[in-house]
């Protein structure tokens, strides 16, 4: 994240970044990551019994930091052969907190909110997680749940191999005068049901940063995978739980759990 204290991103705690080697690993892991939800959806679309599992309820689901709606899409078409309605945020490139993402996002947001008569769940990868916190704190009655995938929420996950193109970004795009107070606002606990989605081999963010401390009242829960950073809008690991974190009823929720390779709502 973007280094407000001067520091490139320490952290009173440590952690730092994954291991280089990991790094290396992220875009020959996205491929295989890729190709397998690929394949799978295809062989399912003739006969899948989760069709109309989401019903028709809407989800926004925002991309990570230098990336768009195209790199999301695999998710979001997983999401929608489910039967969600699912939006992309139609922001262009994700640069961070500039003026253009402070103000249009939450009208992205309203917008599709006014469309429909409940709350609308949004999906956040990476930085786009903390966004998704950032609208959860602002639209706690019209925000369903929030999913965040590979997100170093913590100010101890500040240290990440992206660390860099925030700030580089910050020079070329530039940043919105209320940044700092962003992201103060959205490391508080989250007023609706949370989700965090993390693995121990992402290899641009430390895992640490991303879990959260589990709590039912707000609700908060973590889901470990085995999956790469950039795989995490791509992974059929990562898929399966949030499409069962998605087909969750608020008011009647079940954590999830790992048992024989697929996602079950726990007993």
């Amino acid at each position: 994240m973007y280094d407000f204290e001067g520091d490139h991103g320490a952290a009173a705690s440590g952690g730092g970044a994954p291991h280089r080697a990991l790094m290396l690993l992220e875009l020959p892991r996205w491929t295989v990551e890729y190709g397998a939800s690929r394949m799978l959806d295809l062989a399912q679309q003739v006969a899948l019994p989760e069709r109309n599992l989401g019903q028709g309820r809407p989800v926004l689901v925002l991309p990570g930091f230098s990336a768009h709606d195209k790199l999301t899409g695999r998710l979001r078409s997983h999401l929608s052969q489910r039967g969600w309605s699912v939006h992309g945020w139609g922001l262009g490139t994700n640069h961070g907190l500039t003026d253009k993402i402070v103000t249009g996002l939450p009208r992205r947001f309203a917008d599709i909110a006014a469309r429909y008569d409940e709350p609308v769940s949004v999906v956040g990868w990476s930085f786009g997680g903390l966004l998704a916190r950032w609208l959860a704190h602002q639209n706690p009655d019209q925000v369903r749940q929030v999913v965040c995938l590979g997100s170093p929420w913590r100010a101890d996950g500040e240290r990440t191999h992206a660390t860099g193109m925030f700030e580089k970004s910050r020079v070329k795009h530039g940043i919105a005068p209320d940044a700092r107070e962003i992201i103060d606002l959205l490391r508080g606990p989250v007023p609706v049901p949370l989700t965090a989605v993390w693995s121990k081999t992402d290899g641009i963010v430390p895992w640490q940063g991303c879990t959260v401390d589990p709590s039912t009242d707000p609700i908060a829960e973590n889901v470990e995978v085995i999956s790469s950073h950039v795989g995490m809008v791509a992974n059929p690991l990562v898929f399966a739980a949030v499409v069962d974190r998605l087909s969750q009823d608020p008011a009647h929720w079940k954590s999830a759990h790992w048992k024989s390779a697929q996602w079950k709502p726990a007993s």
